[in-house]
C-alpha cells in the first residue's frame, strides 16, 4: 500500500494549526487588563479629561489589573461613564494586546443658563454641568429657568444653533415668567421680543429683513424694542 506522504503533511499541518490557535486563545482569554487608554470622539474641546474618565473606570472595577478579559464587566464599564452628565455616550473594550479602551463621545452644549445654578443646555435639551477644564461659547440665558422646565429654552437655543444669522447674533435668550422669550444680539442695545415660539420661522425671517434694511439704514442703534409678535411686521420703539 503506498503511502500519501502529502496527505499526513497536511494534516499534522492542520491539527498543528488548531493547537496554536487554542494555545492562542487560552492564553489571550488570561491576559490580565492594561491600564484605560482613552479616545474622544468629535470634538477636541474636552470638558472632561481622560484621567477623569480613567478614574471613573477604575472606581467601577478597581481591581481591573487583577482580571482578566474575561472577568471584566464591559457593560458595567459602559454604564459607569454613562452616569456621568458630561459624556452622551460610551463604548469600553479590551483588545487582543490587553488593553482596555474607552471611547467616549461628551454632550454638546448649545446654551449656558445664568442665574443662582448656572449649567449647559445640551444639543438634547438635557442639562449638562459646566465644566472646570473648558468653556464653551454658547448664548446665555436668563430669566425664569430651572432644570425640570428648558423645552422653550431649548428650542430657542436649537433654532439660534442650526440658523446661521441666529448663531452669529444672538448672545443672550431671555425667559420671562409667562414662558414668553426675548433675544439679546451683538453690538446692538435693543431688545428681540420673540413672545411665544409659534410661527418661529417666519419671525426670525421678518427679523433678518429688518436687520438688513436698518443695517442698510445705518439706523440700528435708534430702537429700544424690535417686537416680532405681529403678523407680517415689526413693530420697533425707539430710544
Amino acid at each position: 500500500m503506498k503511502i500519501n506522504y502529502n496527505y499526513i503533511k497536511i494534516s499534522l499541518l492542520a491539527i498543528f494549526t488548531v493547537i496554536i490557535c487554542s494555545f492562542a486563545t487560552s492564553r489571550n482569554k488570561k491576559r490580565l487588563v492594561s491600564k484605560p487608554q482613552i479616545e474622544f470622539l468629535g470634538t477636541n474641546n474636552l470638558f472632561i479629561t481622560s484621567d477623569a474618565v480613567s478614574n471613573l473606570l477604575i472606581q467601577n472595577h478597581p481591581a481591573y489589573k487583577n482580571l482578566t478579559k474575561e472577568a471584566l464587566d464591559l457593560n458595567g464599564l459602559e454604564q459607569s461613564l454613562l452616569k456621568n452628565p458630561m459624556i452622551s455616550n460610551a463604548e469600553v473594550y479590551v483588545n487582543a494586546q490587553g488593553v482596555l479602551k474607552a471611547e467616549v463621545l461628551q454632550k454638546q452644549p448649545i446654551a449656558r443658563v445664568m442665574g443662582q445654578q448656572q449649567f449647559y443646555i445640551d444639543s438634547n435639551g438635557g442639562y449638562m454641568p459646566l465644566s472646570a477644564n473648558y468653556t464653551e461659547r454658547v448664548p446665555f440665558v436668563t430669566g425664569e429657568v430651572s432644570k425640570q422646565k428648558l423645552n422653550l429654552v431649548y428650542q430657542m437655543a436649537h433654532a439660534v444653533l442650526n440658523d446661521s444669522f441666529l448663531k452669529k447674533q444672538v448672545i443672550e435668550i431671555h425667559q420671562d415668567k409667562d414662558e414668553l422669550i426675548s433675544l439679546k444680539l451683538r453690538e446692538t442695545n435693543f431688545e428681540v421680543i420673540v413672545g411665544s415660539l409659534e410661527n418661529l420661522e417666519k419671525k426670525v425671517n421678518n427679523l433678518k429683513a429688518f436687520f438688513i434694511k436698518a443695517t442698510k439704514d445705518k439706523t440700528l442703534n435708534e430702537y429700544k424694542t424690535v417686537n416680532l409678535q405681529f403678523d407680517n411686521q415689526v413693530v420697533c420703539s425707539k430710544v
